[in-house]
């Protein structure tokens, strides 16, 4: 609110000290306690534009968004263990001092203290073989000892060495992955999409909350002003003898009533003005008026093709599809540990040694190792075979329930498609009653004037329009609701006749 002052200095300049402290307040607002309150902007916003805030700012879209790059960043982490990897380990150094056996030229051994120092150094390149699950890697390495109470030292080089390790088992992590991940990444896609259209969704829902609240407090006010008005007339007749006193006190009580509704429509409306702003990411300075736009497309939706684009886009498909991936390999991990398990390690290098750095390189020697690790179970209580068991089961229960949410799925894409194109009659209905009740309770407020009918009928005639005017924004809500339940099941703008995406590359 803001208070404009004007000073107007008398002829004789006898006011002068007056004007002068007026002019003080002009010039620095801040002293002015009224001057100083916060200044609000009004936004004039209809159903689309609050979508689009939501869409942009929302606290929702925002962690979507965040949601959506920690998936991306999931999928990156993916991608990069099929690819080579270059890794330098070291250790500087590594001391010891210890009490270690010690062999005579003899043969005859005893304990001396050694001390020792160890530095290595390691370069390696690591790369997973998908096809296997086995992984393949080539390695350098540098190792120094000291041996501080000799005082000398000694190093040893692995110049190349290039080894296989492999499991036996029959399990392939990798291969499992390779079909999960991207299913994973594509439901995150789609999810975030779905997430957006449930923002629009809960926009919808706070849009019509505060338009609701903005009729409730027109209902309200032009009901006051209008029981204010028949109240005086009532008070009138009553004072020539027209009208008994029970009519009269009804009329008064009618106008307290009035008047009590339209103290609550207002508290109603900044309540509801203050949940939107907050959902819309705005602070107190920001005033929100909101445009009730009562044009809505016409069109109907075949059931078939919205339940085909359901079919192809909602991420709930893909989910269940990596449900059942996911079980299954659940059940090949199981059966691969309850029986023989074994591992190959091979690797083929050079190695060499030499006090001095640069003859550590000179004629290196083969290396070569080979490993193959068992695990045979013998004893285990029926442990492997009880995993297995319970992995077959659960295989069971999700497919089960993969079953019983693809029929729920479906019917409800149904249920939400009769729903849309029915309402579109509802609101035609619900505008059409409104009309009717307003020009019923002006015919019937002109009858109250004249005397022609009683204050029953004219408060009858005033609920049923405030009622029609109710019901018809809440059809309106309805239809909305509607359509962007429909988006969000289907992932499909049937309005421009494509399907719903986002530029992904532009959220990270």
């Amino acid at each position: 609110m803001t208070f404009n002052i004007h000073f107007i200095p008398h002829p004789k300049m006898q006011n002068f000290k007056f004007v002068l402290l007026g002019l003080l307040i002009c010039i620095l607002p801040g002293l002015n306690p009224l001057t100083a309150q916060v200044r609000t902007r009004v936004m004039h916003l209809d159903l689309e534009n609050v979508i689009n805030i939501a869409k942009e700012q929302s606290p929702q879209a925002i962690l979507a968004q965040h949601r959506f790059r920690a998936s991306y960043w999931q999928h990156r982490a993916y991608r990069a263990e099929f690819l080579p990897s270059l890794n330098l380990q070291g250790t500087l150094p590594n001391f010891r001092r210890d009490i270690e056996p010690y062999t005579l030229p003899d043969g005859t051994q005893r304990f001396i203290e050694r001390n020792v120092i160890n530095s290595l150094a390691r370069l390696s390149l690591n790369q997973s073989v998908g096809l296997t699950g086995g992984q393949i890697f080539m390695s350098s390495e540098l190792e120094r000892i000291d041996n501080i109470d000799a005082d000398e030292h000694s190093y040893r080089t692995i110049p190349v060495n290039i080894g296989f390790t492999q499991s036996l088992s029959g399990y392939n992590a990798f291969r499992w992955q390779r079909r999960i991940e991207p299913l994973r990444f594509e439901e995150a896609k789609r999810t975030y999409v779905s997430s957006i259209e449930n923002v629009s969704l809960m926009a919808v829902n706070r849009f019509f909350d505060l338009a609701l609240a903005q009729v409730n407090l027109e209902i309200a006010q032009l009901n006051y002003a209008n029981t204010d008005t028949l109240y005086r007339i009532a008070q009138g007749r009553y004072n020539i003898g027209t009208i008994p006193e029970n009519q009269l006190l009804q009329m008064e009580l009618g106008f307290l009533n009035a008047e009590t509704a339209l103290n609550e429509a207002s508290l109603d409306l900044e309540v509801r003005k203050f949940r939107l702003r907050s959902f819309l990411g705005y602070n107190e300075t920001i005033d929100i008026e909101l445009i009730i736009d009562p044009d809505v497309p016409e069109f109907r939706l075949d059931l078939a093709r919205a339940l085909e684009e359901a079919l192809n886009n909602n991420p709930e498909i893909i989910q269940y599809e990596r449900q059942l991936i996911e079980a299954d390999r659940d059940v090949a991990r199981a059966r691969s540990e309850r029986g023989f398990n074994a591992d190959l390690f091979a690797s083929y290098g050079l190695s060499a040694s030499d006090p001095e750095i640069a003859h550590a390189y000179r004629d290196p020697q083969v290396a070569q190792r080979l490993r193959i690790g068992l695990n045979i179970p013998i004893m285990d209580w029926g442990l492997g075979r009880g995993r297995y068991r319970m992995a077959q089961s659960s295989q069971e229960v999700v497919r089960t329930q993969v079953e019983q949410a693809w029929i729920d799925f479906e019917q409800n894409v149904y249920l939400e498609v009769m729903q849309f194109n029915m309402q579109y009659d509802q609101l035609a209905i619900a505008l059409k009653a409104d009309a009717i009740a307003r020009q019923r309770f002006e015919v019937t407020r002109e009858r109250f004037l004249i005397g022609r009918i009683d204050v029953r009928d004219l408060n009858d005639a005033i609920r049923e329009q405030d009622i029609a005017r109710r019901s018809y924004i809440s059809a309106l809500r309805t239809y909305w609701q509607n359509y962007y339940n429909l988006r969000r099941l289907t992932l499909f703008d049937f309005r421009r006749d494509m399907p719903l995406t986002e530029d992904f590359d532009d959220l990270m």
